[in-house]
């Protein structure tokens, strides 16, 4: 399996549920969607297994731009803090 991409919106915000592989190929489609979604976003990363470096720092980046990160596994969360010295995926919705 490769990507499928959710979308979730419940009332004024939407929850972008990402599963499968996601690799710097896919960030187009994921950006757009983010861009069409109703604010506040949130990226739920539960059923995400396996990631590459370019979307570990675009992960980042949403997290600084105010994105919240949920369901991260350890070691998608290890790496973000590695890459921008600070994990912060929130464990739950």
């Amino acid at each position: 399996m490769t990507l499928r991409i959710e979308l979730v919106r419940e009332g004024p915000s939407t929850t972008i549920r990402l599963i499968g592989r996601i690799r710097a190929e896919h960030l187009d489609e994921l950006k757009a969607q983010i861009e069409g979604s109703r604010k506040p976003v949130v990226l739920d990363l539960e059923e995400l297994n396996l990631v590459d470096a370019e979307v570990v720092r675009f992960l980042g980046t949403c997290l600084a731009e105010g994105i919240r990160l949920v369901n991260c596994s350890p070691y998608i969360n290890n790496w973000i803090a590695q890459e921008h010295g600070r994990g912060s995926c929130d464990s739950e919705l």
